[in-house]
């Protein structure tokens, strides 16, 4: 096969699929079907696990192979072969105790009716993002052993033909549920190793001098750079999902931490144009390279692109000594550079999360007994480059002056430098973190339900979503679990979402696709003066 199908995330083209030789996000068709092998090898590998007792080193394959196949993630035709031998290799080790599986063809899957193709595509889509989690608690010292033992029963079910549609929407929703416990442990790895976010003013500024900018989820390799360039005169800024690392003490005690470069994922390309510094990609939202600045950019963990230096773990340490001296190399920019988000604003807000929130609990219920505050909007989730997300920003601009808007994710980079007051004390725009953060988000709402004797969706509270990837696949499965309802989701609905499980959403959920700002803002805050 020479030819890719993938509608895994929200570009897929003409809303449909990627076909033929490339796809949206830039992956070749040969990089497209070697993940592809890579999830037939390892559901081949959970079936033996389900059948004898895995060890550590298949829990953490099982993972990184998984987040390997997220968009954005792994561009590298050689990292994926590789990774699909070390499989292919834990499955004959396995073999001695168990029966002999043949690898799954995922275009099998492609194959199936409509609807259940798009069970089995939403279940897996799911349990990519869920491994995304689930890595960054491995590398933390979080794992649990009913999280495992899901992810292989559910990549099992994957590849059984005998699953229908009342099995896969039990299992769509099963992911939901452990995606809520994965993101748990996740939240306990972050908050115990680096401490309890605090909000904080990140400027958007450079300052002068040699400089790296650090992208993606993983703040263990953020800490790791962070200790190795401690008094090394190389100062080092945020980018996109890392912008909440300024939050946590333990990484905020680092001096040379001193602000946040850029926007989001999809504007890298023009904004690391002939930058004097270098780039530290750790997870997903790595974009193809252009050649303006290939030659300072370093990948570490599952994040791969050809040609791109890629640092490695030894006994559990990285060394980014090749980083540092290429940032000391390029000197950075002769003098401080103001730079601004995509609104004007210079600075941005983060760690407005669930311990700060609901620690003023009491001055938030009272607002809201008193009229202060109306209504919640949680408008968060993921950027992008298709037309039609500036809908968050306007959306966000034209909200009463008398509610708040949470938001997580790198989808906040719409509005988030934009200044719209506060009410009290208690400022309009919230940052609660990368979505790795919907945790918090999820215990502040359930906290609330429980101070005013309601259910969540009960609440004033509404959520207006945006979608790009896998993570995002995952965290939807939780809300719908957890039985919230009237989600508005957008720019578009997923292409692998079928017809007929579309209606089961809405007739289940009331999920709708976003319309326009004025008519969503009308429709929501008319049905609360009805």
């Amino acid at each position: 096969m020479t030819n890719m199908f993938c509608y895994q995330c929200e570009q897929a083209a003409d809303g449909k699929g990627c076909a033929g030789k490339a796809g949206v996000c830039g992956k070749q068709a040969e990089t497209a079907l070697l993940q592809d092998g890579l999830t037939g090898e390892l559901i081949t590998l959970v079936k033996k696990a389900n059948q004898c007792k895995p060890s550590a080193h298949t829990r953490r394959l099982m993972l990184e192979g998984l987040f390997a196949t997220l968009t954005n993630v792994n561009f590298d035709g050689a990292v994926l072969e590789r990774l699909i031998r070390e499989v292919h290799e834990e499955s004959m080790r396995l073999s001695a105790t168990s029966a002999a599986f043949k690898a799954l063809d995922l275009s099998e899957i492609w194959k199936l009716p409509e609807d259940i193709r798009s069970l089995k595509s939403l279940v897996l889509f799911g349990l990519r993002g869920m491994a995304a989690y689930a890595y960054h608690a491995l590398v933390l010292g979080i794992t649990d052993e009913e999280v495992s033992a899901f992810f292989y029963k559910a990549l099992g079910a994957l590849g059984d033909p005998a699953q229908g549609m009342e099995e896969l929407l039990a299992l769509a929703m099963e992911t939901g549920k452990l995606n809520l416990k994965v993101m748990e442990l996740l939240d306990k790895g972050n908050t115990s190793t680096f401490g309890t976010p605090k909000p904080v003013t990140v400027p958007l500024s450079i300052e002068k001098g040699p400089f790296i900018i650090v992208s993606g989820h993983d703040l263990r390799d953020l800490e790791l750079l962070l200790e190795q360039t401690d008094g090394k005169g190389v100062n080092v800024f945020t980018h996109c999902e890392m912008l909440p690392a300024h939050a946590y003490p333990e990484l905020k005690k680092h001096p040379q931490l001193k602000g946040n470069f850029g926007t989001a994922w999809q504007n890298q390309q023009k904004e690391f144009e002939n930058i004097p510094g270098a780039v530290l990609f750790t997870t997903n939202c790595l974009m193809p390279v252009r050649d303006s600045y290939r030659d300072r950019v370093f990948t570490t963990g599952v994040a791969a692109y050809p040609g791109l230096p890629c640092i490695g773990e030894k006994d559990g340490k990285k060394d980014f000594t090749p980083v540092i001296n290429k940032a000391l190399e390029l000197g950075g920019y002769a003098e401080d550079r103001t730079m601004t988000g995509i609104n004007g604003g210079k600075t941005v807000t983060t760690g407005f999360a669930r311990d700060t929130v609901l620690g003023a609990a009491d001055t938030v219920i009272a607002a809201v007994k008193s009229g202060a505050i109306r209504h919640f909007f949680l408008v968060g989730g993921c950027d992008g480059a298709k037309a039609g997300r500036n809908y968050y920003t306007e959306f966000v601009k034209q909200t009463p002056k008398d509610t708040v808007i949470l938001t997580l994710g790198c989808g906040k980079y719409r509005f988030n430098d934009l200044d719209i007051g506060s009410i009290g004390d208690l400022p309009r725009i919230m940052d609660m973190g990368q979505c790795n953060d919907a945790y918090s988000a999820i215990k502040v709402a359930i906290a609330l339900a429980d101070a005013f004797k309601c259910g969540v969706n009960e609440l004033p509270l509404t959520l207006v979503l945006s979608w790009y990837e896998q993570k995002a696949a995952a965290i939807l499965l939780t809300l719908l679990y957890l039985g919230i309802k009237n989600i508005r989701l957008g720019p578009s609905l997923p292409a692998f979402v079928s017809p007929g499980v579309l209606d089961f959403l809405v007739k289940e959920f009331n999920i709708m696709r976003i319309s326009t700002p004025e008519k969503d803002l009308a429709e929501i805050l008319g049905a609360l003066r009805g």
